[in-house]
């Protein structure tokens, strides 16, 4: 994403984030670390947590999923992103633009800048085929390792979601059943914001997690 390496042929799954966490934690000389995950970052990052509690101060989660009950939407997202030709038009300009609309619950939140900031990474074939290879590439187990050993996690936890999800659709669901496997969990609904809540929420969203992070 963004401007991060997009190397081809690569199975992005659990332990090549991991990898790649470690690897950054290392570079910078950091022992202890927060971590915010939205999306698929919200998997990656419970994972990450679960081998290194001792490293991790706090967490917050945004529209995310992390149990392996996926909902049909997301099960169709995998077909397509598999799928020869419906891969392409996923990841195509006109398919990323399609699905940040549908990830607002405010399409006028979609300005030529954040559409052009969103398209600029994925400016060629290669790149794009490296999103759709993301965005299928965690294994089924490693979810089924979360739901598993999630309740382990003892950190400060912080939950805010955007209920108008069309992308999640049963994001409410997620997050409720996150909140009661950890209860030290705090959690906050933003009623009128979709899947990108960052975009629609900007400021809400940053002083939540400003104030939760500082406070931890």
């Amino acid at each position: 994403f963004g401007g991060s390496d997009k190397p081809p042929g690569m199975r992005y799954g659990f332990e090549l984030f991991e990898r790649a966490i470690d690897g950054f934690l290392a570079e910078l000389g950091i022992d202890e670390v927060a971590l915010a995950g939205h999306d698929t970052g919200g998997p990656v990052a419970v994972h990450w947590a679960l081998d290194r509690p001792e490293r991790i101060t706090s967490l917050a989660l945004l529209n995310t999923l992390v149990y392996p009950q996926f909902s049909d939407a997301v099960l169709e997202f995998v077909k397509a992103a598999s799928t020869p030709g419906m891969r392409e038009r996923l990841t195509s300009p006109e398919g990323l633009e399609a699905a940040m609309r549908r990830g607002l619950a405010d399409e006028t939140r979609l300005t030529p800048e954040v559409l052009a900031g969103v398209l600029e990474p994925f400016g060629d074939d290669e790149s794009r085929r490296s999103l759709a290879d993301a965005g299928i590439g965690l294994e089924p187990e490693g979810f089924v390792e979360i739901e598993r050993r999630i309740g382990s996690l003892t950190m400060p936890v912080r939950i805010v979601y955007g209920a108008r999800d069309r992308i999640l659709p049963d994001v409410a669901d997620t997050m409720g059943r996150i909140a009661r496997d950890l209860p030290q969990a705090v959690l906050t609904e933003l009623p009128d914001c979709g899947h990108f809540l960052q975009e629609e929420a900007p400021e809400e969203v940053g002083e939540l997690l400003a104030s939760f992070f500082r406070e931890a």
